[in-house]
Parts: C-alpha cells; sequence; structure tokens
C-alpha cells in the first residue's frame, strides 16, 4: 500500500492544478488582453470623432499614474466634473514596471472617464513586456489623428529606453505626419518625455525642435515625465510646451484651442 501512496496523492493535486488552470498567472510579463480591452486607441479615436465639432475644443492633459491607483480614481472624478471636457490625454507613464496587468488596472479605471481617452508610451511603460503590452492595450507606439481642425500626432520620446540610439524619437515618421497636412489643419505633438529633458536624445533634439518650430501648424506640444507642471516658448520658435504634473500629485491640465489660439489652465483637486 505504501509503494502506491506517493502516486494516490498526485491524483488530487493534478485535479486541482487543471481545475485552476485559468485563474493562474504563471509569469507577470504575459500579455493577456480581453476583447474590450484591445486596441483601445483606434476604438476611442473613433468616439472622439463622432463628437460633433465646435470652435473650440476643449480637453483635458494628465499623466504619469503608474502605482498611483487611488490617486488616479480621484482624478476620474475630478475630469468628470469639468464642463464640456471633449476627451483626455494620458501623457505615458501609465505603468510603474511595463507590466501587462499595470496597463488593465489603470485602463479600468480611465473607463469611468465620461469621455474618452488616449496615450502616449512613456519611458515607464517600455520597461520589461511594456511595449508590446502597449501595441496589444492600447496600439502602435506612434500614431496621429485627426478632429476638426485638428491633427493630433502622438509620438515615442523615451530615447534613455532605446540607449539613445538615434531611433526614438522617429524623426523621420515625424517629419511625414507634420508634411502630410493637405487641409493646413492647426497639429498639437504629443510625447511623454519633453525636448529638454536630459532623457531625450541630445543628437536629435534639435532636428525634432526644428520640425515643430518651422511649421507654421504648430504652436503647441504637449508632455509628462516631469511630474511637475511646466511650460514656455524654449526654442523661441513660436512652440509653446505644456508638462503636467503626475497624477500623484493630484494635477491636471485643462487645454482650451480654438483658430488662431490656446489656453491652459492647472487643476489641483
Amino acid at each position: 500500500m505504501k509503494a502506491y501512496l506517493p502516486k494516490l496523492l498526485l491524483l488530487p493535486l493534478l485535479l486541482i492544478a487543471i481545475s485552476c488552470d485559468s485563474l493562474i498567472l504563471y509569469n507577470p510579463n504575459q500579455i493577456i488582453a480581453d476583447k474590450d480591452e484591445r486596441n483601445l486607441s483606434a476604438r476611442n479615436i473613433e468616439r472622439i470623432q463622432a463628437i460633433p465639432v465646435q470652435d473650440t475644443l476643449k480637453f483635458i492633459l494628465m499623466g504619469d499614474t503608474q502605482r498611483w491607483y487611488d490617486e488616479s480614481v480621484d482624478f476620474v472624478k475630478s475630469a468628470n466634473s469639468q464642463p464640456d471636457i471633449a476627451f483626455v490625454l494620458h501623457a505615458g507613464d501609465i505603468s510603474d514596471f511595463g507590466i501587462n496587468q499595470e496597463f488593465k488596472w489603470v485602463n479600468k479605471i480611465m473607463q469611468n472617464l465620461k469621455t474618452p481617452y488616449l496615450t502616449v508610451i512613456g519611458n515607464h511603460d517600455i520597461v520589461a513586456n511594456g511595449p508590446a503590452s502597449y501595441r496589444k492595450i492600447f496600439g502602435p507606439l506612434d500614431y496621429s489623428f485627426e478632429y476638426g481642425d485638428y491633427r493630433f500626432v502622438f509620438i515615442n520620446t523615451n530615447s534613455r529606453e532605446y540607449a539613445f540610439d538615434g531611433t526614438v524619437p522617429d524623426i523621420s515618421w515625424l517629419r511625414s505626419q507634420l508634411s502630410n497636412n493637405p487641409q493646413n489643419k492647426n497639429i498639437i505633438v504629443v510625447g511623454h518625455v519633453p525636448p529638454y529633458d536630459g532623457d531625450f536624445d541630445r543628437k536629435l533634439e534639435g532636428e525634432y525642435t526644428d520640425l515643430l518650430g518651422s511649421n507654421p501648424n504648430v504652436n503647441l506640444s504637449l508632455y509628462g515625465h516631469k511630474h511637475g507642471f511646466n511650460d514656455g516658448e524654449f526654442y523661441n520658435d513660436g512652440v509653446h510646451y505644456y508638462v503636467t504634473t503626475n497624477v500623484g500629485a493630484r494635477g491636471y491640465m485643462i487645454v482650451k484651442v480654438w483658430k488662431g489660439g490656446h489656453h491652459v489652465v492647472r487643476v489641483e483637486y
């Protein structure tokens, strides 16, 4: 009887393992997304483009949710209390460690917004399997869309995570996005790391900012990363750079744009 006891014990353990298969996360870097958690950028762009266009566009710039989940819940409550907001822009660092589950947790919170939201990838989102998770849940790392008189260009500016190898930001892609504008729409460029930050490739800073500054349709560029409010025309070329603080600091910006102008307000909640 003793000789068969170990085998008999293995049977119930095997049955338990099989029955719990769907409950076990074998690897924190696994990339799992339910059907309603995939291609969120494209789906939210469709929602935005269905909103009736008005003379003035008003949206929120926020960012760096990372592990500030309670603060993110409070952000959603504050954002939902703001009138006439068309959508929310998340300026990156959705996650802290690039783990799939972090993106899912933040998305679950952001789904309680009354408006659609869009993201740009941050440096914390690049680590581990973050880029693959981001692509599956949100979509391409570089993308653009048009709404009314505006063209929004979202670009990966996290140069340090690519060892400053000259590929990030993708200058060729950015050039094509800025030049392919037959209707002369106002262009708003959105990234995570601003070009004057040390995590932006110094070899690409001049070319990047020259592209923005030499284009008459670009006068506004939006970022996160620095964990504090910051803004200015840092290159004296007519382009105003705005950086929002992190969600942990309980702040964001309300951006209002219209033909020929814009106005930005800092909000603390």
